[in-house]
């Protein structure tokens, strides 16, 4: 149950980020053709800032629940298979220790922006910043299964990212 839900999530998120790329090279295209061609669109440079922002919040979860995120293992992958076990729950747990204050920070910051408006859109910010305490909600959910994954699988549980994802093809 718990992996379906990563699977759940993972097909909600990937196509969220595909088309906010496909969004920001849109937007990013007509700020070019606008300000060579014509007078500048003014709203464009707002719109790619606050898609970059979403972009890469949600683009982190995808590579933390692949396990694509930088980790040095080479001290872990040493050690007797136990002891590797319990380096590698005690990592995804400092992890979720990390996502949870992320979740708390990121709620509060968005709150405290709340009354802020964008310049060129008047957007609530709140929009622009709830992406933090999502992004790190989910993050949290997937070191929640890893953690369950390694206690459950025992030693033989190699990585430290879901073994639950399939890669996309090439």
């Amino acid at each position: 149950m718990l992996q379906r839900s990563e699977r759940i999530l993972d097909a909600v998120i990937q196509p969220i980020v595909f088309l906010g790329m496909a969004a920001l090279i849109g937007v990013i295209t007509l700020q070019i053709v606008s300000r060579t061609l014509f007078t500048a669109v003014g709203w464009t440079e707002e719109v790619a800032r606050f898609l970059l922002v979403w972009i890469t919040f949600l683009g982190a979860t995808l590579a933390f629940q692949r396990g694509r995120h930088i980790a040095v293992t080479f001290v872990v992958d040493a050690l007797p298979a136990r002891l590797a076990q319990l380096a590698r729950i005690a990592a995804v747990l400092v992890a979720l220790g990390f996502f949870v204050t992320l979740v708390v920070i990121g709620y509060r910051y968005m709150q405290a922006q709340s009354f802020q408006r964008s310049a060129s859109l008047r957007l609530s910010m709140t929009y622009v910043y709830a992406v933090i305490p999502l992004s790190a909600a989910i993050m949290a959910w997937y070191a929640m299964i890893d953690a369950i994954e390694l206690a459950i699988k025992g030693p033989q549980a190699a990585d430290t990212g879901s073994s639950t994802a399939e890669e996309p093809p090439p």
